[in-house]
């Protein structure tokens, strides 16, 4: 599992012209799902993705988690994030989870945060969407289940 998570002051997700989801300060989390993923992973990937302490304390150090500053999570599916490039000029998406198998795990992503008591706003699994964000900071992080598993650096 894979996620490009931004702490925004304000998101929204349309489909079909029309606004489906939207939050205030909070992250979007645009994530994207590969072969041997499961609900379990995703449930220890949103646990992970809300405790981030990525929003500014009272010093104006990054401290304070999503819960701390009353925030959301805004979450969008995202197969491109398996887009592999390392071949020729157009991505191969062998990497990404089939629609089928991808959909329950992003289901239970989006479960997991709300059962955390995170507001979490959502796209619409495998439509064509336009996100629009403002990028707090701008703050943008990165995360990998497969980076998340190996050990820190000495």
């Amino acid at each position: 599992m894979r996620a490009v998570v931004q702490r925004v002051s304000r998101a929204e997700v349309r489909a079909g012209g029309e606004t489906v989801a939207s939050i205030g300060r909070g992250l979007l989390v645009l994530l994207g799902i590969t072969h041997g993923d499961t609900a379990e992973t995703a449930r220890a990937f949103a646990q992970r993705i809300a405790g981030l302490r990525v929003f500014d304390d009272a010093d104006g150090r990054m401290n304070l988690d999503l819960a701390a500053v009353g925030g959301a999570i805004l979450c969008v599916s995202q197969f491109t994030l398996y887009g592999d490039v390392r071949r020729g000029r157009r991505p191969s998406f062998e990497a990404a989870a089939p629609g089928r198998a991808a959909q329950p795990v992003y289901r239970a992503f989006i479960e997991a945060v709300r059962g955390l008591g995170i507001p979490c706003g959502e796209g619409v699994f495998g439509a064509e969407m336009a996100v629009e964000l403002v990028n707090d900071g701008p703050v943008t992080l990165v995360l990998d289940t497969d980076e998340l598993a190996r050990p820190r650096r000495a």
